[in-house]
C-alpha cells in the first residue's frame, strides 16, 4: 500500500499544510452558490462544485458533485455527467465526519473516503446538511426493504439477546431523559437567579456578565435537549435495524459452520498424506537395496518430483543424530494453501549418492495489506538497518543468499579464466559484474538481516565447479564476508557493509567494500566496489529499482582498467533504460574494447580498432566496422514460470533456501522467521523475529557486560570475532577486510560444529 490517497480514514495522514495551500485558496462559487438544490432538470437533491483531495502530487481537485437517491457521486466537469462518472459512494452505510470549518470526510468502511473541502464554512455547512438527510432518507429506505424481504429463521435465543438489548437502551435513553429535566429545572431556576440580579443595581460591567451567563445557561440547556433527541433516534434506528443484525448474525454462523467442515476435511487429507509418507519407499534407479538404506535412516532428504522441492509436512521433523545437529518443526513449516493437493509433496530419504534435485518453486507470495506509510513515515533521514521491520516488506532470503546470487552466472568466470588475453579477460569480468545486478530489476522486497554469526553455504562442487560461504562478521555496521572458489581456476571473495537512507520519495542503497577476483592460472587480480542502488516512489506509486555511479574494475598485476557507467534513468532522456557503458583500456589509456548494453538484459563487446584520423593521428573505427566485431558477453537467463507470485525469483534464488542436511546450525536455512515467511506464515514469522532479534540484543548487551568488567579489572578482552573470516590489512587495496580463514568445508565433512554459536 504506497498511495496516500489509499490510505484508509483512520491510518491516512492528514493533508499537509503546503499541500492544502498549493491547491490554492477555493474559487468563489459562480452565482447561485456552488451547490443548488434539486429545482433542476436533472432531479438531484443537491449538485455544485466541490474540492477533492486526490494525493500528495496534485493536493485537492475541483469536482462537480451530485447528490441523488441517497448517492453521492461526481465528476471532472458537470459536462461530464452526461457520459462519464469518476466515483459513487453510497451514503446508506457512510459515515459524515467534519473536520474543520471547510472540510468534511465521507467514508463507508475504508473501501471509499471521500476527504472534501467547501468554498466556505456556510456551503460545507449547506452540503453537510443535505448528506445528512440524504442518508436518513437511505437508511429508512433500506430498512423497509429488509422488512418487505424474505425473514429469515433466527433462533429463539438471539430473539431474547436483542430484546434484552433494546430494553437496556431504553432505559439508559430514560435515565437521560431524567437527567435532562433535572438539567432544564435546574437551568429554569439559575435563569430565574440570574433575572434577579440584573434586577439589582449593579455595576454595568456586572450586567454584561450576568447576560453572559444567562445566554450561556440558554445554550447548555439546548444542547442537553438536542442530546435527548439524537439518543432517541439512536434507539429507533438500533429497533429499525434488528431484523438486519439477525441476519448479519446468521450469514456468520452459516460461513462458521462452512469453515469447520473445510477444516475437517483439511485434517483428513493431511492425515492421508501423513500415512503415505510413513509409508512411502524409494527406489532409485539402478540402486540395488535403497529401500533398506531408506528405512536406516541414512543419507540426504531430496523429493521426487523437481518442481516442488519446498516442503509440506506440517508436523515437526526431527533429523537422526548421525546427521549432524537437529532441526525441529521451527526450522520446516507448513503447507502453503496455494498448492493443490494432487501437486503436495512426499517427504522421502535417499542415498547420499544420488544427485540432489534443485526445487523450482516455492510458495506463493500471500496478499497481506500493510500500511507502508504508518512504518516509513518514521525513518526519514535514518539508517534502516537500524528499525525493525515487519516481514511483509521482505523476501525469504537472507543478505547472505543475495550476495551468493552475484554467482548466478559463474560461467562468465569460467570463460575469463581461459582467455589468454588479459583484456578479453577483463570484458568477461565487467560482464560479470553487470550481471549480478539482473536479478533486482523487479525485486523490490528487502532480505532480511543476517544475525551476528549466520553463515550461508552453497555447494555446487559437483554440479558447477564451485562452491560458496558467507559469514555476518559484523551487526552495527552491518557487514557479511564472502568467498567462493571454482576447480575452474577462480577465487572470489569480498566483504560488503550495506548502508541505507530514506529519504521519503525514495530509498538509496549503498554497498561499501572492496570485491576481489583472482585467477589461479595467470596470477590476475581484479577489484572493483558496486554502485548505488535507488528503490523509487515509496510513497506514491508503483516501487521501481534503478542502479547509477561508476564502477572501476583493476587488474592490480597488468595495470589493465575498466570503467563501467550506470546511466541513471531519466523521464526527459531518449536513452534505452537502464544502460550501461563501458570502455577496457590498457595500462597507457588506450582503448581496446567498448562494452555497451543493460544491467537487466545484456551486455555486448565491440573491438575498437583504430584507424588514422584527418590529421593523422588515431579515431575510433566507424559504427559499421564495430558492428562487425559485436560478441555477446551475456544474455540475462529468462524468469521462472509465475515468478511474480513468487518474489521473481530467479532459478538459482528458488534454490537457496532449500533445506540441506548436513549445513552449519548457523546457516540462514535454519532460521525460523525465513522459513514461516517462505512458508506463508507471516504472522508466526514476525513473532519469530521479534524473538531472534531480542536474544540477539541479549546477546550484545552479555559482550558489552563482559567488556565493561575486564576494563575496569584490568583483565585483557577479547572482542568478537568471526568463526569462519580473519580480519586483516589486505595485501593488494590496503584495507581492513575479512577474509577466509579455512576450516568449514573440513568441519562439515566431520560433522563437526561444536565451535558455532546458538544464535537460532
Amino acid at each position: 500500500l504506497r498511495g496516500a490517497n489509499r490510505l484508509p480514514p483512520s491510518r491516512r495522514p492528514s493533508p499537509p499544510p503546503a499541500a492544502v495551500a498549493a491547491a490554492g485558496p477555493a474559487p468563489a462559487p459562480p452565482a447561485g452558490g456552488s451547490g443548488g438544490s434539486g429545482a433542476g432538470g436533472s432531479g438531484s437533491a443537491r449538485e455544485g462544485w466541490l474540492f477533492k483531495w486526490t494525493n500528495y502530487i496534485k493536493g485537492y481537485q475541483r469536482r462537480w458533485f451530485v447528490l441523488s437517491n441517497g448517492l453521492l457521486s461526481y465528476y471532472r466537469s458537470k459536462a461530464e455527467m452526461r457520459h462519464t462518472c469518476r466515483g459513487t459512494i453510497n451514503l446508506a452505510t457512510a459515515n459524515i465526519t467534519v473536520e474543520d470549518s471547510c472540510n468534511f470526510i465521507i467514508s463507508n468502511g475504508g473501501a471509499q473516503t471521500y476527504h472534501l473541502k467547501a468554498s466556505s464554512e456556510v456551503e460545507r455547512q449547506r452540503w453537510v446538511t443535505a448528506l445528512e438527510l440524504a442518508k436518513a432518507k437511505a437508511v429508512k429506505m433500506l430498512a423497509e426493504s429488509d422488512e418487505s424481504g424474505d425473514e429469515e429463521s433466527v433462533s429463539q435465543t438471539d430473539k431474547t439477546e436483542l430484546q434484552n438489548t433494546l430494553r437496556t437502551l431504553s432505559s439508559k435513553v430514560e435515565d437521560l431523559t431524567t437527567c435532562n429535566d433535572l438539567i432544564a429545572k435546574h437551568g429554569t431556576a439559575l435563569q430565574r437567579s440570574l433575572s434577579e440580579l440584573e434586577a439589582l443595581r449593579l455595576p454595568a460591567e456586572s450586567n454584561e456578565k450576568i447576560k453572559q451567563v444567562n445566554e450561556r445557561a440558554t445554550l447548555f440547556r439546548i444542547t442537553s435537549n438536542a442530546m435527548i433527541n439524537a439518543c432517541r433516534d439512536f434507539l429507533m434506528l438500533a429497533q429499525t435495524h434488528s431484523k438486519k443484525w439477525q441476519k448479519s448474525l446468521q450469514y456468520e454462523r452459516d460461513q462458521r459452520i462452512r469453515l469447520e467442515e473445510t477444516l475437517e476435511q483439511l485434517a483428513k487429507q493431511h492425515n492421508h498424506l501423513e500415512r503415505a509418507f510413513r509409508g512411502a519407499t524409494v527406489l532409485p534407479a539402478n540402486t540395488p537395496g535403497s529401500a533398506d538404506q531408506c528405512c536406516s535412516g541414512k543419507g540426504d532428504m531430496s523429493d521426487e518430483d523437481d518442481e516442488n522441492e519446498f516442503f509440506d509436512a506440517p508436523e515437526i521433523i526431527t533429523m537422526p543424530e548421525n546427521l549432524g545437529h537437529k532441526r525441529t518443526g521451527s526450522n520446516i513449516s507448513g503447507a502453503s494453501s496455494d498448492i493443490s493437493l494432487d501437486e503436495q509433496v512426499t517427504l522421502i530419504w535417499v542415498p547420499s549418492e544420488t544427485k540432489k534435485e534443485k526445487r523450482t518453486r516455492i510458495p506463493y507470495k500471500p496478499n497481506y495489506s500493510l500500511n507502508l506509510w504508518s512504518i516509513m513515515k518514521n525513518c526519514i533521514g535514518k539508517e534502516l538497518s537500524k528499525i525493525p521491520m515487519p516481514v511483509n516488506f521482505n523476501e525469504p532470503l537472507s543478505m547472505l543468499q543475495r550476495l551468493t546470487e552475484d554467482l548466478e552466472y559463474h560461467e562468465l568466470l569460467d570463460r575469463a579464466a581461459k582467455c589468454e588475453n588479459s583484456l578479453e579477460q577483463l570484458c568477461y569480468v565487467a560482464a560479470f559484474t553487470v550481471s549480478s545486478y539482473s536479478t533486482t530489476v523487479f525485486r523490490t522486497s528487502k532480505p532480511f538481516n543476517p544475525l551476528l554469526g549466520e553463515t550461508f553455504e552453497l555447494d555446487r562442487l559437483e554440479e558447477n565447479g564451485y562452491r560458496s560461504l558467507c559469514e555476518q562478521v559484523s551487526h552495527h555496521p552491518p557487514a557479511a564476508a564472502h568467498h567462493a572458489e571454482s576447480k575452474n581456476g577462480w577465487t572470489l571473495r569480498q566483504e560488503i557493509k550495506i548502508t541505507s537512507k530514506f529519504r521519503g520519495k525514495y530509498l538509496s542503497i549503498m554497498p561499501l567494500g572492496s570485491i576481489h577476483c583472482i585467477f589461479h592460472a595467470t596470477g590476475h587480480h581484479y577489484t572493483w566496489k558496486k554502485v548505488t542502488t535507488t528503490v523509487h516512489n515509496i510513497i506514491v506509486g508503483k516501487l521501481w529499482i534503478d542502479q547509477s555511479g561508476e564502477i572501476d574494475i583493476v587488474n592490480h598485476k597488468t595495470g589493465d582498467k575498466c570503467n563501467l557507467k550506470f546511466v541513471p534513468y531519466s523521464y526527459f532522456s531518449r536513452d534505452v533504460a537502464r544502460k550501461v557503458t563501458g570502455e577496457v583500456t590498457d595500462p597507457s589509456g588506450k582503448v581496446h574494447f567498448a562494452l555497451l548494453g543493460t544491467w537487466d538484459e545484456k551486455m555486448d563487446c565491440f573491438k575498437v580498432q583504430p584507424v588514422v584520423g584527418e590529421n593523422g593521428g588515431d579515431a575510433r573505427q566507424r559504427g559499421h566496422e564495430a558492428e562487425e566485431s559485436r560478441v555477446m558477453l551475456w544474455k540475462r537467463n529468462p524468469l521462472p514460470k509465475n515468478a511474480e507470485n513468487m518474489y521473481y525469483f530467479s532459478e538459482l534464488a528458488l534454490t537457496l533456501n532449500a533445506w540441506e542436511s548436513g549445513t552449519a546450525p548457523t546457516d540462514s536455512r535454519l532460521r525460523p522467521d525465513q522459513r514461516l515467511m517462505e512458508n506463508g506464515r507471516w504472522d508466526e514469522a514476525n513473532a519469530e523475529k521479534q524473538r531472534l532479534e531480542e536474544k540477539q540484543r541479549l546477546s550484545r548487551k552479555k559482550r558489552e557486560a563482559e567488556a565493561m568488567k575486564a576494563t575496569e579489572d584490568g583483565t585483557p578482552y577479547d572482542p568478537y570475532k568471526a568463526l569462519w573470516f580473519e580480519r586483516k590489512k589486505d595485501p593488494v587495496t590496503k584495507e581492513l577486510t575479512h577474509i577466509y580463514r579455512g576450516g568449514y568445508w573440513e568441519c562439515k565433512e566431520k560433522q563437526d560444529w561444536t565451535s558455532c554459536p546458538d544464535i537460532f
